[in-house]
């Protein structure tokens, strides 16, 4: 079995070390309130647990329980600040491997506790909180759709570890009856196909990209890094509002504009 990965329990930790952790949760999510420059800030994250009830959501993957919980933590930050003029910043720390493949997760609702996530993260954003999500490791399949892409900033860390697509190589080779080195070759030249953050850039979805000394382990330096980037992304947002238009106009999604200004000449 491979190794679960540590990276967004680590830049957690990093940026949330001044913040109040929530002790409401169950111990796959970490969620932590705390400052952002001059805002009040909330980070989330889907972490792995050894001892999850559920077998399949045991290596940080985002299952029932995980789907439910960023609901509820996102509902209980979009209530709180509904009254504030100032609402508070919310940063999904995104380093999940897949959505909980699972008999059990199918036959309690996946789809419901994964579109609770989604729905929630996309009401906080126009009910005008600033979401931002922060890739710093994978970003597959259900898992990214419930828990960062609705955020009105993509931010993703300049690194081989940073990937993000709707499956994974073996599952997509499989899918597409070619082997993994034939769908790398595929990849090079068709970039939606590519798992690499660079050709996950050219599409227009990502909103900056960064390099770091250490992603596995960040350092003082990545971390200013960073918080200064998601400073500058609050910003952006409450220059150019809640929506996410921001993500087209890339040349490699020419189609997506097209289809779009059909359906609006149609409607």
């Amino acid at each position: 079995m491979t190794a679960c990965s540590l990276r967004g329990l680590h830049w957690f930790q990093a940026l949330g070390r001044d913040a109040v952790e929530a002790n409401d949760v169950p111990p796959s999510l970490r969620v932590a309130d705390g400052r952002l420059g001059e805002w009040p800030v909330r980070y989330l994250a889907v972490v792995a647990d050894a001892h999850n009830r559920f077998v399949r959501a045991r290596q940080g993957e985002v299952g029932l329980v995980e789907g439910w919980g960023l609901a509820q933590a996102v509902e209980q930050a979009i209530a709180a600040d509904r009254d504030q003029s100032c609402k508070r910043v919310l940063v999904a720390i995104v380093d999940v491997p897949s959505q909980a493949y699972g008999r059990r997760e199918e036959a309690l609702g996946i789809h419901q506790a994964l579109a609770a996530a989604a729905d929630s993260y996309a009401r906080a954003r126009l009910a005008g909180h600033p979401v931002i999500a922060l890739l710093v490791g994978k970003a597959m399949s259900g898992a990214f759709l419930a828990h960062g892409y609705q955020a009105n900033r993509l931010i993703a860390l300049a690194d081989d570890g940073v990937m993000v697509h709707a499956m994974g190589k073996a599952s997509a080779a499989r899918v597409t009856l070619r082997s993994v080195e034939e769908l790398e070759a595929l990849a090079a030249s068709v970039p939606p196909m590519a798992y690499d953050i660079d050709s996950y850039a050219s599409l227009g979805l990502l909103w900056r990209t960064l390099t770091v000394s250490d992603a596995e382990h960040p350092s003082m330096a990545d971390l200013g890094r960073v918080v200064e980037c998601l400073i500058e992304a609050v910003k952006d947002i409450q220059c150019s509002g809640p929506d996410l238009s921001c993500r087209l106009g890339a040349s490699n999604r020419a189609a997506s504009s097209r289809v779009r200004e059909l359906l609006r000449a149609l409607w």
